[in-house]
């Protein structure tokens, strides 16, 4: 049979989901929690079983975004998130081993970046930033329409950038909320939504500290479109009127002129992105 489809992979602190990519339809997929709390042995059999549920003979190649550093040229992933146990494992090596196939592994925010460039809506663009909005910021960068990591995997880490008394992150994430209002950021949006007052300002405050990680991102990249995914991206409506009106400061006029900001509107872009690692390779080769 022919290999034709992707198998991607999203695997998060608690759960893995794994799909069977074809053109840009996941046509299988397979989702449970892992037992983050145990032996690098026992997740990575978790990893296995997963990829097992969707993989066939069609696949041609896997892609998996992970929450961590990742030493992208080995495969090896860095002191995941939520799983202790996983300080150094050599993902790569390993599903390589059991499958037969190329495997490609990057962080959970490139994975994003390079899925909206192939499956969303960064497909008309060349040069792309996607920031992701949860409990922190991570942000991926597309330069030619090819995924740009850097030299360690540290490329579009705009949230460690030093701002204010702390960082970019601690300003412009999922923190804000609970830290400055005492509650999450999905209920401030259930409230927003109803036209709570109070929930509607805090979006407004987000908003403005929002512009400055944006700008930070436009000064270094200078992209054609900025996406933002994530949990809090969700509330985009609330907080987009005040981070654009905030780029007053923006050096650079001419250029938001042509800039797009947009949110993913792909609930499934996660596990489009880790297929898209392989499409990512085969531009390079």
């Amino acid at each position: 049979m022919k290999q034709s489809a992707i198998v991607g992979i999203d695997l998060g602190g608690t759960n893995i989901r794994s799909g069977k990519v074809r053109n840009d339809t996941i046509v299988k997929s397979y989702s449970s929690g892992i037992s983050s709390q145990e032996s690098e042995e026992v997740v990575v059999k978790e990893v296995i079983s997963a990829i097992d549920k969707v993989f066939d003979a069609e696949i041609a190649g896997i892609g998996i975004g992970v929450p961590s550093l990742v030493d992208v040229e080995k495969g090896i992933v860095y002191a995941v998130q939520n799983i202790p146990s996983w300080k150094e494992v050599p993902l790569k090596e390993i599903l390589e081993a059991h499958f037969k196939v190329p495997v490609y592994v990057n962080n959970d925010a490139n994975c994003f970046a390079l899925g909206e460039c192939h499956f969303g809506k960064g497909r008309d663009f060349h040069h792309i930033i996607g920031i992701t909005l949860g409990t922190g910021l991570g942000a991926g960068i597309i330069i030619d329409r090819r995924l740009y990591s850097g030299a360690n995997c540290g490329a579009g880490e705009i949230g460690t950038i030093p701002y204010k008394e702390q960082t970019v992150e601690y300003y412009c994430s999922g923190q804000f909320f609970s830290r400055n209002y005492g509650v999450s950021g999905r209920v401030l949006y259930e409230r927003a939504q109803k036209g709570d007052s109070n929930a509607l300002h805090a979006f407004r405050e987000f908003g403005n500290e929002m512009s400055h990680a944006l700008m930070t991102a436009l000064y270094a990249f200078d992209p054609e479109i900025v996406i933002f995914g994530g949990s809090v991206s969700q509330a985009f409506p609330f907080f987009e009127k005040a981070m654009r009106e905030n780029l007053v400061s923006f050096a650079y006029q001419h250029a938001l002129e042509r800039l797009v900001i947009d949110r993913s509107e792909r609930p499934d872009i996660a596990l489009l992105g880790g297929a898209a690692l392989y499409l990512d390779s085969l531009a390079k080769a």
